[in-house]
């Protein structure tokens, strides 16, 4: 029973376990390349229904042909909208946290002046309550 399992592991050579390897690898990053491509076809605003439906079949009828096809003709603009995407997350980014940041400042600065304006005599008690509520609420 030992001899056997010996066996089973000398027939599988060095250079096979590395094909493998390979082989693995490339199947891996050609599914990579094709998802990356399928991606950039939906996420195109440019490209319209009936072309995005073109690409998508004949990336999948024909994937080979169809990947290399796409990259020929498209390939060069796509890290182009790629960038313009991470771009605009960027700035949507920055914006989101622009105004979440700034509408809690800009309340706090509102209780300061109500506060001042009470303090001044300008506003009453009564006044600065029903003031400070509504800056409260909002």
């Amino acid at each position: 029973m030992k001899d056997s399992m010996v066996t089973l592991a000398a027939d599988y050579p060095l250079l096979n376990v590395f094909w493998t390897m390979l082989m693995l690898f490339l199947w891996v990053l050609w599914f990579m390349l094709l998802f990356r491509i399928i991606g950039d076809i939906f996420r195109d605003d440019e490209l319209g229904g009936w072309g995005k439906a073109g690409w998508t079949a004949f990336v999948i009828l024909l994937p080979f042909l169809g990947v290399f096809v796409y990259l020929i003709a498209r390939g060069r603009t796509m890290g182009e909208r790629e960038l313009k995407r991470i771009q605009q997350n960027e700035e949507q980014f920055r914006t989101y946290v622009r105004e979440t940041a700034g509408s809690g400042g800009s309340q706090a600065d509102e209780l300061a002046r109500l506060a001042e304006l009470k303090n001044s005599g300008a506003i009453t008690e009564a006044e600065f309550a029903q003031a400070k509520a509504k800056v409260l609420a909002s």
